[in-house]
């Protein structure tokens, strides 16, 4: 297996291979090894003869070699991976894509890239609504039985991450970055929680720095990983519109919550949902849209009950809501709850159908 690995490190230090001509190498020939012992002949009538006198080049430079050793160095830390296209544990759903990245590194349980997958993305300079929203949302559809996915940026990101990792289905960041550096930096302690418990995932290699343009490479895995996207919070000229974007031309799910027709960080979700996106109100809409293609396994149903300490609090909750309709806000001080800790009960009663989210953000219990 360390050969391979050698074989797959020395093929990424090739200058202008990319995942098409890769994948084009791949069918041609059956291992890393093969591709580097293939003659300039055989190689340029697959890739052209630049790239084929790039990859013969490439195995006997010096440089080459101490990056494998850096990179072998990272490997054999902990639950540090390196997983080609042609390993089993390479996600399925990237499969499919036609520029799918040739391996990924990977930062914790690898296992979470073969569950069933649901991409959270916003604004990086989030409203405390939308990130209300997004922990809440990203909590129900955890606590259901989907990894949320995200980009580790600030905002509705690191929102949606804090509330994936509360459910059962944890969370997945796909970053910009090698995996030895943290972007951003104020996201040091969530990229340890999401390597602890769930991971974290790129397809650069390490030492590679934030770029502008690693974003939108970052944001088609986002898509290429998920069943759907859901967009919270996002301006005209947003990186999660281009997420959306990809999402529909892979075939996946697009789903965004409207705003405030005042609001700048509602225009990319309006402008979604004019373009054919689900406009979600709860997490119970986009379990409906994509139930069908979840595996039937207890771990994927929504939660349907509570329990002790927790029983106690929704038969409050649903009493509170009992006479006239009240704004979270309002809610909150009643209760004596955080409005963080309230919207995630309140989310998950909506999915029960116990209560109703009314016009001006009020609720009201239902029977």
């Amino acid at each position: 297996m360390d050969a391979e690995i050698d074989a797959w490190l020395a093929l990424e230090a090739v200058p202008g291979l990319g995942p098409v001509a890769l994948q084009a190498l791949l069918q041609a020939y059956p291992t890393p090894q093969a591709i580097l012992a293939a003659s300039i002949s055989s190689l340029t009538a697959v890739t052209g003869a630049s790239l084929a006198h790039a990859i013969a080049r490439v195995a006997n430079q010096a440089d080459t070699r101490a990056l494998q050793a850096a990179t072998l160095t990272w490997l054999s830390q902990p639950d540090n991976h390196f997983i080609p296209f042609t390993d089993p544990r390479y996600p399925p759903q990237l499969k499919s894509l036609p520029d799918a990245p040739p391996w990924l590194y990977v930062k914790g349980d690898p296992d979470w890239l073969a569950r069933p997958m649901l991409a959270i993305v916003g604004s990086r300079h989030a409203t405390p609504q939308g990130v209300r929203d997004a922990q809440a949302f990203a909590q129900a559809l955890s606590e259901a039985g989907l990894t949320v996915v995200s980009g580790m940026a600030l905002g509705i990101d690191t929102a949606a991450h804090a509330g994936g990792l509360a459910g059962l289905g944890s969370s997945v960041a796909v970053v910009g970055t090698g995996l030895d550096r943290v972007y951003p930096a104020r996201n040091r302690s969530l990229a340890h929680r999401l390597a602890a418990e769930g991971a974290i995932v790129s397809e650069f290699p390490l030492g590679t720095p934030p770029k502008s343009g690693h974003f939108p490479r970052r944001n088609r895995l986002i898509s290429g990983l998920s069943l759907g996207v859901l967009v919270i919070e996002a301006a005209l000229e947003s990186g999660s519109l281009i997420t959306a974007r990809l999402a529909a031309e892979h075939g996946r799910d697009v789903f965004a919550i409207p705003g405030s027709i005042h609001s700048a960080l509602s225009k990319g979700c309006h402008r979604l949902i004019k373009q054919g996106a689900k406009l979600v109100e709860s997490a119970a809409d986009v379990l409906e849209e994509i139930g069908a293609r979840l595996p039937a396994t207890p771990a994927l149903e929504v939660p349907s009950g509570v329990d002790g300490e927790e029983a106690a609090d929704e038969d409050a909750l649903l009493t509170a809501l009992s006479g006239p309709a009240l704004a979270l806000d309002q809610l909150a001080v009643r209760l004596g709850l955080t409005v963080d800790a309230l919207s995630v009960r309140l989310l998950a009663a909506e999915l029960e159908g116990r209560i109703a989210r009314l016009p001006g953000g009020l609720y009201q219990r239902l029977y």
